[in-house]
């Protein structure tokens, strides 16, 4: 399961949980207070939630499968026998929250609880230290979320023989000796067994709400009083560290989003889907094998104070688990509002003998200084002021076009989304927002000035996401720019907070509830949601939609439309405009060897995030090792200039070693040229 990207890493997961079990597992019962949560938080999804879906049998059966799937996301610890006597909740779990009782969580998680027991003393006592026939052709599935359950314990037991031999080979692969291999394997899963002990009741109850809340919708979730503090710090921008967002999947920590301004965005050591295997403090601490840690205890290790440094040991996105493991360091810090401004850049072109001046304005987020703003101050920060700013001196320049770089962008602030949009435009609405009521408020760009009137480009990826979507759509729906790249997220919904213990009169703590109450609309009347802004020169993806963004979420709200908002069109863009750039691209793509390279390059990330088997044949990894490392070498030796159709150096731009803004750029060049005749 895929969760929002912006709240991935405070969200209650059990597979961050998927270490050891604690000793005393009768502790874990439910406070009487967790019933009562859960009613009323029920009451309040029931009546309140955009969606206006009754918890229901049919609910009932969506919530039991995605807290099953929390518990045990790769069918590695439940029994089929245990998921059949599960059944007996599948038309009841509406019923028992009516009536305050929570005790279905319990149950289950006492069965999870007995079955991990069993799994881990079958690997400590058995498999651990066991000598393994490297030579056979045995496949290890590392994705079993689709796969039948187990039906006894010997189908188990071979389940484990298989991932302990594909760790053991992996230990092998890096030199170590079968000592060590045992040894580390060992501290593994004893280190399971010792973080396992924080686990307590009230983890227990956040994840079986979140799976009540997710089932309306993947951004309505339950946040318990822990959660909700780290959750006000996220937002505040105060944790220091080295600026990644982190998920888990199946036992490996994987980088689920790369922060602007932090050392893994400014150093690009890092890359999202890249996994974390290994943490180490300083420049020679002992590097501490996390493979299978609860997410939490792997953030702990990273985060640390401003100036210090960490090290990671890495699996890259680019070979995945099979792959070659290495080390990079990074140095944490505090991410500061300066770090998320919009910066720019100029490049040079020479186009058909046509020198060409074109601007870069990269803009990470839809940021606003609310406390400076609130304090009176004149000169407070924002997206739009600050682009503005930017562009006024590019426009000093006397540059020829424009990109606006929104790739990563989660989003932030509507306002500065409308905002912005208006420093392109004459005026008029920019987006609808349509309320659980039926009701539609349109927000409109009431400033008739325009900043810049020129060529326009708009960057975006998979990873654009809200407010993001509602610049590149409304752009894109005034005719006024072209959007280049990957399909947005498709996040079209917004949420409130709502503390439960304004409802409830309770002496201890209780948590919080974040729901969806609305859904965003572009003035052409379609959604942003589920589907978000297709572009309209399509740039290749390693992405497939069914992992990667809101369409990965089986409870979704579905794209729909409603009637467009009334607008005056602009003359920029239009049908051929749009029909001869993607030829030209389509050229390019049959001349361009740099081009071509990064097409190879999409095809084998492709391939290797939709990789769920690895072979268990010690010759075939190594192989598979030895290619990896002399692609890299390759890639290293690699000094050849990009080149036009024509055989022409391309100046500036083929100095880039980001295609996608290379693409961007090529394509605002021939707007510009269009344009100018």
């Amino acid at each position: 399961m895929k969760r929002g990207f912006l709240f991935i890493f405070i969200s209650i997961n059990a597979r961050c949980f998927l270490g050891a079990i604690p000793a005393d597992t009768s502790a874990l019962v439910p406070k009487p207070v967790y019933g009562r949560e859960a009613r009323v938080i029920s009451y309040l999804l029931d009546h309140y939630h955009y969606r206006k879906l009754v918890l229901n049998d049919s609910l009932s059966e969506a919530i039991l499968k995605q807290y099953i799937r929390e518990l045990d996301n790769n069918r590695s610890y439940f029994l089929a026998s245990d998921i059949q006597s599960f059944a007996k909740y599948k038309d009841q779990i509406d019923d028992y929250t009516r009536k305050e009782d929570v005790s279905p969580a319990y149950t289950i998680y006492s069965i999870f609880i007995k079955r991990y027991n069993e799994r881990m003393s079958y690997v400590l006592n058995y498999l651990i230290g066991k000598s393994f026939d490297y030579t056979s052709n045995e496949l290890y599935e590392a994705d079993r979320e689709e796969k039948p359950w187990a039906a006894s314990v010997s189908d188990l037991n071979e389940i484990w023989r298989k991932t302990i031999k594909s760790q053991a080979l992996s230990l092998k692969l890096t030199g170590k000796t079968p000592d060590e291999i045992k040894d580390i394997l060992k501290k593994r899963y004893e280190r399971f067994q010792k973080s396992f002990e924080k686990f307590n009741a009230e983890d227990v109850f956040s994840l079986y709400m979140n799976a009540i809340t997710e089932s309306y919708d993947p951004h309505t979730n339950y946040f318990s009083p822990k959660a909700a503090d780290l959750f006000k710090q996220s937002m505040s921008l105060s944790l220091e560290g080295i600026g990644a967002q982190l998920t888990i999947e199946n036992d490996y920590t994987k980088v689920a989003r790369i922060l602007p301004g932090g050392d893994a965005d400014k150093s690009g050591k890092l890359h999202v889907n890249d996994y974390i295997t290994g943490v180490a403090q300083g420049k020679e601490g002992e590097m501490v094998d996390v493979i299978g840690w609860r997410l939490d205890d792997v953030v702990k290790l990273i985060k640390g104070p401003k100036g210090t440094y960490v090290r990671l040991t890495i699996l890259p996105s680019k070979t995945g688990i099979s792959g070659t493991a290495k080390e990079i360091t990074l140095i944490r810090d505090k991410i500061k509002l300066e770090d998320q401004a919009a910066k720019k850049s100029l490049i040079h072109y020479n186009a058909n003998g046509k020198e060409l001046k074109m601007g870069v304005i990269t803009l990470p987020s839809f940021y606003m200084d609310f406390e400076e703003y609130q304090k009176g101050n004149p000169d407070y920060r924002s997206t739009t002021r600050d682009v503005k700013k930017l562009i006024n001196e590019l426009k000093i320049e006397n540059i020829n076009g424009l990109v606006i770089d929104l790739r990563n962008n989660g989003g932030g602030s509507l306002a500065e989304a409308i905002d912005l949009t208006g420093l392109f435009i004459k005026e008029g609405p920019v987006v609808q927002v349509k309320s659980s009521n039926n009701q539609i408020q349109l927000g409109n760009d009431d400033d008739q000035s325009i900043t810049y009137s020129g060529p326009l480009v708009v960057l975006t990826n998979r990873f654009s996401a809200s407010a993001s979507e509602i610049f590149a759509g409304a752009i894109q729906d005034y005719h006024r720019g072209v959007i280049v790249g990957e399909s947005t997220y498709g996040k079209g919904t917004v949420q409130r907070v709502q503390g439960l213990a304004q409802l409830l009169n309770e002496a201890e703590p209780v948590g919080e509830l974040k729901f969806t109450t609305q859904k965003f609309y572009r003035i052409s009347g379609s959604s942003t949601q589920h589907k978000g802004v297709e572009p309209d020169v399509k740039l290749p993806t390693a992405l497939n939609p069914e992992q990667y963004g809101e369409s990965s979420n089986p409870s979704a709200l579905p794209w729909d439309v409603i009637p467009p908002a009334s607008y005056q069109k602009c003359t920029d863009v239009n049908a051929p405009l749009i029909a001869s750039l993607n030829q030209s691209y389509q050229d390019r793509l049959q001349h361009d060897v740099s081009l071509k390279n990064y097409l190879a390059e999409v095809d084998e990330l492709r391939q290797n995030l939709r990789q769920k088997t690895i072979s268990l044949n010690e010759s075939v990894r190594k192989k598979q090792m030895e290619e990896d490392e002399k692609k890299k070498s390759a890639e290293k030796l690699d000094t050849k200039l990009g080149l036009s159709k024509d055989g022409m150096p391309l100046d500036e731009i083929q100095k880039l070693k980001d295609e996608y803004l290379r693409e961007g750029l090529l394509i605002l060049s021939e707007v510009i040229t269009k344009r100018i005749g």
